[in-house]
């Protein structure tokens, strides 16, 4: 058996993850257009976390290799129905939007509670995950307010999918626990 130490595929996942959910939000509140969101949502949001999502995998770490998947899944699948928009090819409306969101909702409602046996952080980043994609489905079925609203909170959740990837960067780095993540809230 190898010695050789291998880079923990969560760091790039989770920076993909935060970065364009971000940019996400910072188009949904109104200061950018939608352009380096659709870039960053098929590169880094997508393919990088897939190529994470994947290697968590082969390390045996089902959770990672879910939500990695998954979420680069969301970001290109996202990016696919913007340009299908954009192009008048299988335009969706908002409400169609807003049955996609809701089923990430349930899909995320999965993995928050599978979250609360990881650590205290990873289950912030799925609650206001969770919240997020709520309020976003408030916005496509109703008052688009909501969106501003969720754009917002969305950016919480970017931050702390970013702290748990200074933590696993830095702690690993340190050989000690540098920036915390608590415990698993349930054992």
């Amino acid at each position: 058996m190898s010695n050789v130490k291998l880079g923990n595929p969560a760091v790039v996942g989770l920076g993909g993850f935060g970065l364009t959910t971000f940019l996400l939000q910072l188009h949904n509140i109104g200061l950018m257009g939608i352009g380096p969101v659709l870039a960053m949502g098929l590169i880094f949001g997508g393919l990088a976390q897939f190529i994470a999502g994947f290697m968590e995998q082969k390390m045996g770490n089902n959770f990672g290799f879910a939500a990695f998947v998954a979420y680069g899944s969301f970001w290109i699948g996202l990016g696919i129905i913007w340009i299908l928009n954009h192009l008048g090819v299988y335009a969706s409306s908002h409400e169609e939007v807003g049955f996609f969101l809701l089923a990430w909702a349930l899909f995320t409602a999965i993995l928050l509670i599978a979250s609360l046996r990881i650590h205290t952080a990873m289950f912030f980043t799925f609650l206001t995950l969770e919240i997020g994609f709520i309020l976003l489905i408030l916005g496509h079925f109703g008052n688009p307010v909501f969106n501003k609203v969720a754009g917002f909170e969305l950016i919480i959740c970017a931050f702390a999918a970013w702290y748990m990837m200074a933590a696993a960067i830095i702690n690993d780095l340190a050989s000690k626990s540098v920036l915390p993540l608590g415990k698993p809230l349930i054992k």
